[in-house]
């Protein structure tokens, strides 16, 4: 495990070098994909650089990326790539975006990352332990819904997708509720900034890396029902105290 950590480590620093460049780079061309999400240089050549690290080092290991499709995929360790997540943010100028990498073994999350190029912030957990910069974090301990700060990438597409009427009064029943989403809101609950975060809509690249980080820092991730969230499509991340009272308030 302390190979792949400092493989993660070389692999996100490398592929940082080529994001930040092109951040507030207002000659960016944005592409839409066919489901409409956007898609930059960015995106493709940060993944090109991981997946070719990758390669080189791992040729029996399988990828999955989110721009450059899936390669060995049945291999026992297959790494799961989303170069930028959070694009939205990153083509508006926002900085909460990150890149996510996942290491899995026979189809489970046994290491993930999540890299804050901008800000040089490396968060690694192994479902045992989560680690920023090197240094250990974890959930802070709140224990009512009304003392915790409640996060979600988009809270429209939840009552698009979901109950309105109970994410309305879920929101309602916290102390604080903001839109600090994609990676960057698993990045705050991880390290103690936050308690909830929330997303309707998830695919494999955007979940993977980050349940044994959250599992890391002693908390629960599971999917919108409180299931496995390898297997859902959907993102329920809170800390022990609070988890059961979010997924009870979601499915009610």
């Amino acid at each position: 495990m302390e190979e792949y950590r400092k493989f993660i480590e070389f692999i996100a620093t490398e592929s940082g070098k080529i994001i930040n460049p092109y951040f507030f780079d207002a000659d960016l061309k944005v592409d839409l994909k066919k489901d409409q999400s956007p898609v930059t240089i960015a995106d493709r050549e940060a993944e090109k650089t991981i997946r070719f690290h990758i390669n080189k080092n791992y040729p029996d290991h399988g990828i999955i990326g989110e721009e450059l499709g899936s390669e060995n995929e049945d291999a026992e360790f297959v790494w799961v790539i989303d170069p930028v997540d959070g694009t939205r943010a990153f083509t508006a100028g926002c900085p909460l975006f990150g890149t996510l990498i996942c290491l899995t073994q026979n189809g489970q999350p046994i290491l993930g990352a999540i890299h804050l190029s901008l800000l040089s912030q490396l968060l690694i957990g192994d479902n045992v332990s989560s680690s920023l910069n090197g240094k250990p974090v974890k959930f802070r301990e709140t224990t009512e819904l009304s003392n915790s700060t409640l996060l979600s990438t988009d809270f429209a597409k939840i009552s698009k997708i979901h109950n309105g009427q109970n994410l309305s009064k879920l929101s309602a029943s916290v102390k604080m509720v903001r839109t600090w989403g994609d990676c960057y809101g698993y990045f705050l609950i991880s390290t103690g900034g936050a308690d909830i975060m929330l997303d309707a809509v998830v695919n494999s690249w955007d979940k993977m890396a980050l349940i044994p980080i959250v599992r890391g820092a002693g908390g629960i991730i599971t999917d919108w029902h409180g299931d496995d969230p390898v297997k859902g499509n959907s993102v329920v991340a809170a800390n022990k105290n609070l988890h059961a009272q979010v997924i009870e308030s979601l499915n009610k």
